[in-house]
């Protein structure tokens, strides 16, 4: 429980610091208001999340500029081929040279949060390549069937009652089908040791449902949720970035080595050049990603897989972990402290929403992972266990099943990154966002459920 609370400790607390802040900034205007200006807090809030660091700048959000019909180059932009569009108010334009602006909130969500899922990333890479990875062989077979099943679960209750709710709600919401699917790794861990104790197999199946549930979250984002018009072509500078560093600083001096003992190739790359050619890579690798329209937080996964990582891993929260001295894990450790801060500006920037902004949004939110994610992952472990005949981890009740779907109902860290991608800024954003607060509350049914369901605790 130590090294837990030492990872929740390191990666969370501050987080949670930070989502707490912007809650109490944001809603300041009710516990302490501005004579004569009723939203003063508010847009400090805002205000400081928009803050613009650097206007037309190569990076950062795009604006396409609107020309109008009254501008002497309207005439000729039509025509050269522009498309007339008309705006909501029937006034006619067309697009013309757009530009960027690196706002504090780009800083932290596009540019920041990418070391964050780099993390991320490195784990599942690790589960899935090395020889003794969590998400290898039969042993992971029933943990990613039930995977699956905490996805599609929450996403067919989202829709389901959006549906219900009527045509306009749907509309609305519709795009924030994936905030529910998402499992905050560290707390449904803690709680989940907390629930089953720290020996019970339930746990082990937990962390791996986490991880593929990562992996899943990763793949959902860069498909489902583009940050602007696609343009694929740039994502050949990311696989270049990435093939490129493996060939020159990987398999290049390796190969050279050949019947050296001493390695020195190697050697010198490790030592002189150490982390820095893989830095480079990922910084194109990123800008591949901005300028493809992919979201640019993911834009550090290409270059994982190619740096030089251990024969085995002993997993997320092992001890062990800290003493292996391969590249990637020494990255890893290296971004300890920066992504802490990270993680603090990015609750501090992202959480500030108004109690009153509760609506649809949150309520549908807390239903898709309150209710979708313990049916979706009963049935389809079920599925697996029994008709397919996958089994169980021995020492697991199939009714363990249903408490793990409470445990792993804990949105927050990546249900928030997914709302403030999925719903521009509004009400229907801020409700979103209320649903991955308030997610936290699935910690208390995921004990509850455990009380009705006698689950016995297994200590080490």
């Amino acid at each position: 429980m130590y090294r837990v609370w030492n990872f929740l400790a390191s990666y969370s607390l501050l987080l949670i610091f930070g989502a707490l802040a912007a809650l109490v900034w944001a809603n300041l205007d009710v516990i302490a208001p501005v004579a004569g200006n009723p939203h003063y807090w508010a847009d400090t809030y805002h205000n400081f999340v928009e803050f613009v660091i650097w206007d037309h700048a190569p990076i950062g959000h795009w604006h396409a500029a609107h020309i109008a019909a009254s501008d002497p180059t309207f005439a000729d932009l039509v025509a050269g081929g522009a498309e007339v569009l008309t705006d909501a108010e029937g006034h006619e334009y067309v697009l013309g040279e757009g530009y960027r602006t690196l706002t504090f909130h780009y800083l932290v969500n596009d540019i920041l949060m990418a070391f964050f899922f780099g993390i991320a990333a490195k784990e599942v890479w690790e589960a899935v390549i090395l020889e003794n990875g969590s998400l290898r062989g039969k042993k992971a077979a029933t943990p990613l069937f039930a995977t699956a099943g905490g996805m599609f679960g929450p996403i067919a209750v989202y829709l389901g009652l959006a549906a219900v709710l009527g045509s306009e709600t749907y509309n609305a919401v519709a795009n924030g089908w994936a905030i529910p699917t998402a499992t905050d790794i560290a707390f449904s861990y803690l709680v989940g040791r907390i629930v089953f104790g720290a020996g019970h197999p339930a746990v082990r199946f937990l962390l791996l449902l986490a991880i593929a549930d990562d992996a899943a979250g990763l793949i959902i984002l860069a498909i489902f949720y583009p940050s602007g018009e696609l343009a694929p072509e740039w994502l050949l500078l990311s696989v270049g970035a990435a093939v490129g560093v493996f060939l020159l600083a990987n398999w290049l001096p390796r190969r050279m080595d050949r019947g050296k003992q001493d390695r020195p190739n190697s050697t010198w790359v490790r030592e002189v050049l150490g982390f820095w050619p893989y830095a480079l890579a990922g910084a194109l690798s990123w800008y591949g990603f901005m300028m493809s329209g992919l979201h640019p937080a993911l834009g550090l996964l290409p270059v994982v897989p190619a740096i030089p990582h251990a024969d085995r891993a002993f997993g997320i929260f092992a001890a062990a972990e800290e003493h292996l001295t391969d590249l990637l894990n020494h990255i890893e450790h290296g971004l300890k402290y920066p992504v802490e801060v990270v993680l603090f500006f990015f609750g501090l920037l992202n959480a500030g929403v108004q109690f009153s902004s509760m609506g649809a949004a949150t309520w549908l939110v807390l239903a898709g992972l309150l209710i979708g994610k313990p049916i979706g992952i009963f049935l389809f472990g079920w599925i697996a266990a029994v008709p397919l005949k996958l089994g169980m981890p021995q020492g697991m009740r199939l009714v363990d099943l249903v408490v793990i779907g409470f445990v792993a109902a804990i949105g927050f860290t990546v249900s928030l990154f997914v709302a403030s991608v999925a719903f521009g800024p509004g009400e229907v954003q801020d409700a979103a966002k209320m649903g991955a607060l308030l997610s936290f509350f699935a910690a208390v049914a995921a004990i509850a459920a455990g009380k009705i369901t006698r689950v016995e605790k297994h200590e080490l």
